[in-house]
């Protein structure tokens, strides 16, 4: 298949799981044997191979394409406003279609990149498949909450923000979540209402660790955190376990990533400094040799949570939240345990659980073990294909060059 990629974020551009989740996407699909472009918006044009796969960057087709930077609010509102349905991100669009002449448009994620892009694609009778890495579609902020509580539905406001994805959401032929529920929330909520919904988990590039882990005797437990240091994400929360374990000697927390507000610096300083390392931003690779067990205390519904199967491949069992995305990646008892969404007091005793108990510990690493195969290329790669073939076959097959040539 010829494969054309808009993606929201791509490296080495933005931080996070969802551009690394987007490179190892295309990666897999160029092993595969696919004719893949990504395109990406960035601060100037340029055609480049970014590790072995072929990448557009397009100039911002909004006012403004990295919305990590603080903004005016009048930008702000004007940014969303065309994330509604931008004419110019139809017409840059179209053009790509003419010139790459895909079979088939992936869209991941969204931002950026727009909601017209799928129009583009109708129009030049190319089917469309979308990759959900978040509730953007469906938020201002993109998290569906609002003062620290989950939102169960859409507010009033998001609604009528988010009027024209709804309705361009109609072009998409096919949707893929990594998770049930980041897609079932979308359904619900009255997106993709003509498209077939598929999961399809993020991959990972292998599987580091050779054997189950054992707790090493004489030292504590190693309980780490690894990504963005926000309320949104339960650092907070970790914090606050991390104090009622205070008394306790057999823990120990490493944390790896940054926080870019007050916020993230007043929580550091509520874990024992004694017994915590922080480590800015580092790298997976770096990061589990230093952990024994992962914590992902989330407490808002993420889409998936890639820290989680990253600690798989290392034999790194995780305590998650039992919301989301991310409780799908844990079998209780098995590769990790759920606990509450926003309970302290329970995730420190089921911190001091495992720490408690060597077998406990070797049992529920042998079972992340296992679970990391399921996110290797070979079976991430087959769901994905089948999704985009079956994709192709309702749409009657590979789109003629005279379809094609009509977007020109």
């Amino acid at each position: 298949m010829r494969i054309l990629m808009p993606c929201a974020a791509f490296p080495p551009f933005a931080d996070g799981g969802g551009p690394v989740s987007s490179l190892l996407l295309a990666k897999m699909l160029v092993a595969a044997g696919h004719e893949v472009r990504v395109v990406n918006v960035a601060d100037e044009e340029r055609h480049e191979t970014f590790e072995g796969v072929p990448v557009h960057r397009i100039p911002s087709l909004n006012i403004y394409w990295d919305y990590y930077t603080p903004r005016p609010v009048w930008k702000k509102l004007v940014w969303h406003a065309l994330e509604n349905g931008n004419p110019r991100a139809f017409l840059a669009m179209r053009r790509e279609i003419a010139d790459f002449r895909p079979d088939i448009m992936l869209t991941v994620s969204i931002e950026n990149i727009n909601v017209a892009s799928w129009a583009a694609a109708r129009a030049a009778g190319i089917p469309v498949a979308h990759t959900i890495f978040s509730a953007f579609m469906m938020c201002w902020n993109g998290v569906m909450q609002r003062d620290g509580e989950n939102c169960r539905t859409q507010c009033a406001s998001c609604y009528a923000g988010s009027f024209g994805r709804r309705q361009f959401s109609r072009l998409v032929d096919t949707v893929i979540g990594e998770s049930r529920d980041i897609v079932q929330r979308h359904i619900d909520q009255g997106y993709f209402p003509r498209a077939t919904p598929y999961r399809v988990p993020a991959v990972i590039d292998a599987v580091h660790a050779t054997a189950p882990r054992s707790l090493s005797a004489g030292r504590p437990l190693r309980v780490g955190f690894l990504g963005v240091q926000t309320r949104f994400k339960g650092f907070g929360v970790l914090a606050e376990a991390a104090r009622l374990l205070t008394a306790e000697g057999n823990v120990e927390f490493v944390i790896g990533g940054t926080g870019r507000d007050g916020f993230a610096e007043e929580t550091r300083a509520l874990f024992p400094p004694e017994r915590t390392s922080f480590l800015g931003w580092t790298t997976p690779a770096e990061f589990f040799p230093q952990v024994d067990l992962l914590v992902y205390p989330t407490i808002g519904r993420e889409a998936f949570g890639r820290a989680t199967i990253e600690a798989f491949s290392h034999a790194v069992p995780v305590i998650s939240t039992d919301i989301g995305g991310v409780a799908e990646n844990i079998e209780d008892g098995i590769n990790g345990y759920h606990t509450p969404a926003g309970d302290a007091a329970a995730l420190a005793a089921c911190i001091e659980r495992i720490a408690a108990s060597p077998e406990i510990y070797a049992q529920l690493s042998r079972g992340a073990l296992t679970a990391a195969q399921d996110y290797l290329e070979p079976s991430v790669c087959t769901l994905l294909e089948t999704a985009l073939s079956q994709t192709l076959a309702r749409h009657g097959g590979p789109v003629s060059r005279d379809l094609r040539e009509a977007a020109r």
